[in-house]
């Protein structure tokens, strides 16, 4: 008897931490700490992406991200020479798309900013989620590109309802999802990260794959800055900015460092009915993805 209570009791020690190890918040500390830990990931002020965005066979657009807390954001794509502008300045999205006739800077819709708005977290939902009225719940593990991942689920004060996908080894990021409203239309946000490596002491991915989970575009940054000085009047609506005359995309996922990233695919959507016609004259000149 003495034999089958000790076994027990070492059994019970044994599974103590496996059964701590499913709970959200210890899974979340693990998060931060893989990431270099809240104390740098809340001092970053801002954030600059330097890349290409592969918009089809043989053609890419080279590709700048900036983001500033609270919640602004720009991201410039060229294309053909001509170069476009998505931002939103915390309230209001605007752009320039020259390559779609379009001279004039315009306001997005109210779908537009509604999306913007909740993808507009500098730090992600996972950092300080209670504080911001969220709630977090361990939906248990799947197969994220072979390897075993934590799904979280999260649903937002507002609402809307986005799934966090940690890798259960490095428990860093790796893929995002969340439906969000395109044209009228409700659509499946998906977002892939990987290629992580350490910039100025925090984790940051170098690839992601963003869109839709039928359509994707393909980010690779090569240089990714913190704190770089930005003024709020990058992402201020253009004195004269007209109404949009169509919908424009709205954003996909939201993460620490996916939104960051969002607006790019919408961008790229945006540009194909005027590119798809152009793309064997470019791929000529341009470097093949």
């Amino acid at each position: 008897m003495l034999r089958k209570t000790i076994m027990l009791l070492a059994l019970g020690l044994l599974l103590a931490p496996i059964a701590h190890a499913q709970s959200v918040d210890d899974i979340l500390a693990k998060h931060y700490e893989a990431c270099g830990g809240l104390a740098k990931m809340k001092a970053v002020t801002s954030t600059r992406y330097t890349g290409t965005m592969t918009m089809g066979p043989g053609m890419e657009a080279p590709l700048t991200i900036e983001k500033k807390r609270p919640g602004m954001q720009r991201t410039e794509f060229t294309i053909q020479g001509m170069t476009g502008v998505r931002a939103f300045d915390g309230t209001r999205t605007w752009s320039l798309l020259p390559f779609m006739g379009k001279k004039d800077p315009e306001v997005g819709t109210d779908e537009d900013n509604k999306n913007a708005q909740d993808d507009a977290d500098f730090d992600g939902p996972l950092v300080d989620y209670k504080t911001k009225g969220h709630t977090v719940e361990l939906v248990g593990k799947e197969q994220v590109e072979g390897a075993d991942a934590y799904k979280l689920k999260i649903t937002k004060k507002n609402g809307n309802v986005d799934y966090e996908y940690l890798d259960a080894e490095t428990y860093l990021l790796v893929k995002t999802e969340g439906k969000r409203r395109f044209r009228g239309t409700e659509m499946d946000g998906e977002t892939m990260l990987s290629d992580y490596k350490d910039v100025d002491g925090l984790m940051e991915p170098f690839s992601m794959e963003v869109g839709t989970k039928e359509m994707k575009q393909k980010l690779a940054f090569s240089k990714i800055e913190l704190n770089v000085p930005l003024d709020d009047a990058r992402f201020a609506v253009p004195a004269g900015a007209t109404g949009a005359s169509t919908p424009a995309a709205a954003a996909t996922d939201s993460t620490k460092t996916g939104s960051a990233t969002t607006a790019a695919a919408p961008a790229a959507d945006s540009t194909k009915k005027d590119t798809k016609g152009k793309t064997s004259k470019s791929s000529s000149s341009k470097k093949k993805g």
